[in-house]
């Protein structure tokens, strides 16, 4: 009834987790059972260890969260030796999301991860804007998102899922782009770039000034977005941006996303996710659909 798929993934419902909500779901275990889900995106992977942006670098906002994280992980090698072991059994897809300050530093991570048998796809974050080298500067010019991705696909043979910034004019062109380049999916939105001040002290309440605007204030943002880039590209969509209920993830899947991402509202309920697929499970049984996939685009 939920299963859908992915590019070449199978995936046992179209919930996922989204990267840098979800750390590397060990957090998670007892709240999830993993082979519900279609997928755990984890935390964001570099070639180099970081520890990220100085404190302050969350916020909490009306409907919503700031943060400026900034890609804190301990890097590609540590996370292949150390962490893959323990979650490679996870019973469901563990993708892991690539980030870089650089095309090399993007292929070099990729080429590590593509040799890991028990991951088999990547997400490529050319969208953060909580760092100041890379991220989002590659994500916001089309040609730019295309010669990172083109690269990339050289070196890794497996799905590649590629995840957009809503920071730019047009995200169909960039959409577009990383399709004409070889990515097997798209991943939307990411964080919206906000700030926030604090009136009292008369300074940003973030370190780094401004950062990703997350939560359910951004949603109706992203399924504009999404429902756009569905109608633009025959690649797979992958839809996230303030879900949390099954309506929300809904949403998505009528405006034309083949799966989602549910992300901050980890952060307030950690067994979201499953009330979620449980949500989707009793919206198909109430309309007698036997499988979800015939509501995608319905829109």
């Amino acid at each position: 009834m939920l299963e859908v798929k992915i590019h070449k993934l199978a995936l046992n419902s179209p919930v996922m987790t989204a990267s840098g909500t979800f750390g590397y779901g060990e957090e998670f275990a007892d709240f999830v059972d993993f082979s519900r889900l279609g997928g755990i995106v984890v935390k964001g992977t570099t070639k180099d260890h970081r520890e990220g942006n100085a404190y302050p670098r969350m916020a909490e906002t009306p409907k919503g969260m700031l943060n400026a994280v900034g890609l804190q992980n301990c890097g590609v090698d540590s996370f292949c030796q150390n962490i893959y072991p323990r979650i490679k059994d996870y019973g469901t897809n563990v993708i892991v999301n690539v980030g870089g300050s650089s095309i090399d530093d993007y292929c070099e991570v990729a080429q590590k991860i593509a040799v890991l048998d028990h991951i088999p796809a990547i997400e490529l974050n050319i969208s953060c804007p909580n760092v100041k080298k890379g991220g989002m500067g590659f994500g916001t010019d089309p040609q730019m998102a295309m010669q990172v991705v083109k690269e990339v696909r050289k070196v890794y043979d497996k799905t590649l899922i590629v995840k957009l910034t809503p920071n730019v004019t047009s995200i169909v062109d960039i959409a577009k782009a990383v399709e004409d380049a070889g990515a097997d999916a798209v991943s939307l939105i990411n964080t919206l770039l906000g700030m926030a001040v604090d009136v009292e002290r008369m300074r940003p309440v973030l370190s780094t000034v401004t950062g990703g605007l997350s939560g359910a204030a951004v949603k109706p943002v992203a399924v504009r977005m999404v429902w756009q880039v569905a109608h633009a590209v025959k690649i797979p969509v992958i839809g996230l941006g303030g879900i949390s209920k099954a309506a929300d993830a809904l949403e998505f899947l009528m405006a034309g996303a083949r799966a989602v991402q549910v992300g901050t509202a980890n952060f307030i309920n950690p067994s979201v996710t499953m009330d979620i697929v449980d949500g989707l499970t009793d919206f198909c049984r109430r309309h007698n659909i036997n499988d979800i996939n015939d509501i995608v685009g319905i829109i």
